[in-house]
């Protein structure tokens, strides 16, 4: 189970280098490492691992299309958690959590490809899941990203 618990620790420092690489700019050098890593744990993977490497390998796509299939891939995954196993990544996380925000970027994906129906019925889906959010930075700022999409899906039309 150590070896185990070791092999994970190195997925996830893989995929944090590679979440650097993407804010710091460098998209295209993310989107290898985390596609690279995606070929290694695969669909059957750790589902943590699926879940994050999918939310952000979304941020590395220059294709809507493509985009909207990988946070397809990361709310399929977040399905497929336990408390228990996102405990084991930050005790202080439930996976009711990672939902307001995988709903949101869905909906901005649907927003993208003009399909104003989808992008309320998953901006609705992160508003009701919002209440899992905590009163700190990261929720305030999940919560005004509900906000701020849905006043573009009300001046869209």
């Amino acid at each position: 189970m150590e070896q185990r618990e070791t092999s994970e620790d190195v997925t996830m420092t893989r995929i944090g280098q590679a979440i650097m690489l993407l804010h710091a700019g460098d998209r295209e050098e993310a989107g290898n490492r985390l596609a690279e890593l995606w070929e290694e744990i695969g669909e059957d993977g750790d589902a943590f691992h699926r879940c994050t490497l999918a939310h952000y390998m979304a941020d590395t796509q220059d294709d809507a299309h493509d985009e909207l299939v990988w946070d397809l891939r990361a709310l399929a995954a977040a399905d497929g958690l336990t408390d228990a196993r996102v405990a084991r990544h930050d005790s202080s996380v439930a996976v009711r959590g990672f939902y307001p925000s995988l709903h949101l970027n869905l909906a901005a994906d649907y927003l993208k490809l003009h399909r104003p129906d989808a992008a309320r019925t998953h901006l609705g889906r992160a508003r009701a899941a919002s209440d899992a959010l905590g009163d700190d930075g990261y929720g305030d700022g999940v919560r005004a990203a509900i906000d701020r999409l849905e006043r573009r899906l009300t001046d869209a039309g």
